[in-house]
């Protein structure tokens, strides 16, 4: 495969603001009182406010607003759902078109990389008690972030060998670049956060601990290889291991030439732009419903057809055929019409159906949703020491409701700690 197509993978989809673009589009903003955008982010990150320090030529006071706001802006300024929460809230729509926030966003954080810009400050002394992050996901990350920047010592652990969680290992790179996450990254370690790597966290770690977030994601895929016929083929995926994988391995690695990917949410529509920037010739996704009740965002939809993949809808896979260990094909059937069928020859078939928690009483005595293995966290606190947020939490939403999710349980220990008085 020409290293020329595989280098799309790693390649921006979306180009950002220059200097002068990102002055003419803050140049646009209304400069609200009573600014509805800012009122629209769950982070918190302010829009108007750094939109007008980017209007007035103070791009180091907006990546201040947005770092202090939200530790993850970068990755954030890539991913964010902006068209559905501060975007959609702009005062501008109601004359033309809203103000690219994700896009400004993005530019400031841009610069506060290229010029080096110190944005995120830790007290000098160090407030009593020791506090355990379990997981650095998004959630995770945000909460020690506030924690070291109230003064409290934090250490992090991470089973694998990198943080980032679903930034590092689960979105292609092409939305969201490795750059741009390992730059928020850093930005929070300079804060003297502890990172424990390659880690795998029980209960008997936690004893120790005055306080504990519990930020451990969604890491189990929602297939029961006994009840799928042809699931052990080789070539059959979980979206997970699919995306680490090509995440891990790159350019080297081999997605086949035909891919099926079942589901409608952005996962999906990442297990597909991956695989078609990877080399394979013809990748489909099958999903059982319409488009319009897909819940991925509709311009990555747009995304992934402008690369020339395929969307079905209203089929869903009913099983893998093929000979010995290799998958041939993928068997389908009309979920609005069951006498309709279908088969899809295929290489590789990924499943992106969503994905369940581990058993997160191994970790802590936690009271957990007894259908999803959720834990149940009220305002972050999920009982004495404990407090969660994220995916875990919520059962698997946007990065910035994780990073909100995340200060909210910060602010909850922070009250517990100072309330318990600990030396």
């Amino acid at each position: 495969m020409s290293k020329v197509v595989k280098a799309r993978y790693t390649a921006d989809a979306v180009a950002g603001f220059t200097h002068r673009t990102a002055m003419e589009e803050a140049a646009r903003c209304l400069l609200c009182h009573d600014a509805p955008c800012s009122k629209g982010c769950p982070a918190g990150t302010d829009p108007a406010k750094f939109i007008r320090s980017i209007r007035f030529r103070n791009v180091k006071g907006a990546a201040e607003t947005i770092r202090n706001n939200n530790v993850l802006g970068g990755s954030c300024a890539r991913v964010c759902p902006y068209d559905n929460l501060c975007e959609e809230a702009c005062s501008r729509c109601g004359i033309d078109r809203p103000i690219e926030i994700g896009k400004l966003q993005r530019y400031a954080i841009e610069q506060e990389k290229i010029y080096k810009m110190k944005t995120l400050q830790a007290p000098k002394e160090k407030k009593p008690g020791k506090i355990a992050c379990v997981g650095a996901g998004p959630a995770s990350l945000a909460c020690a972030a506030e924690l070291a920047k109230a003064g409290y010592k934090v250490e992090v652990f991470e089973r694998e060998a990198k943080a980032g969680g679903v930034l590092t290992y689960g979105i292609v790179p092409s939305r969201l670049p490795q750059a741009v996450v390992d730059h928020d990254i850093a930005q929070i370690k300079g804060l003297g956060i502890k990172f424990i790597f390659n880690k795998e966290v029980k209960a008997d770690d936690l004893e120790d601990y005055d306080a504990v977030f519990i930020g451990a994601g969604l890491w189990n895929a929602n297939l029961n290889n006994h009840e799928f016929p042809g699931s052990e083929l080789k070539g059959v995926y979980t979206a997970i291991d699919f995306l680490k994988e090509a995440r891990l391995k790159k350019k080297d690695f081999d997605p086949g030439k035909r891919v099926i990917v079942i589901g409608g949410g952005d996962v999906a529509v990442d297990c597909a732009v991956t695989a078609k920037l990877l080399g394979a010739e013809d990748v489909r996704i099958l999903y059982r419903r319409s488009i319009e009740e897909a819940p991925a965002n509709i311009n990555e939809f747009h995304y992934a057809l402008s690369l020339g993949i395929g969307i079905t809808t209203g089929l869903y896979p009913v099983a893998a055929v093929g000979t010995k260990t290799k998958l041939k094909k993928v068997e389908a059937k009309g979920f609005y019409d069951r006498e309709a069928s279908a088969e899809f020859s295929a290489d590789t078939l990924v499943f992106a159906t969503g994905q369940s928690p581990e058993d997160m009483n191994e970790i802590a005595p936690v009271k957990l949703d007894p259908k999803k293995g959720l834990i149940k966290a009220p305002k972050g606190k999920a009982g004495g020491k404990f407090f969660a947020g994220g995916d875990i939490v919520n059962g698997g939403k946007t990065v910035v409701e994780a990073v909100a999710e995340g200060k909210e349980a910060a602010a909850a220990m922070i009250a517990y700690l100072e309330k318990k008085g600990v030396k």
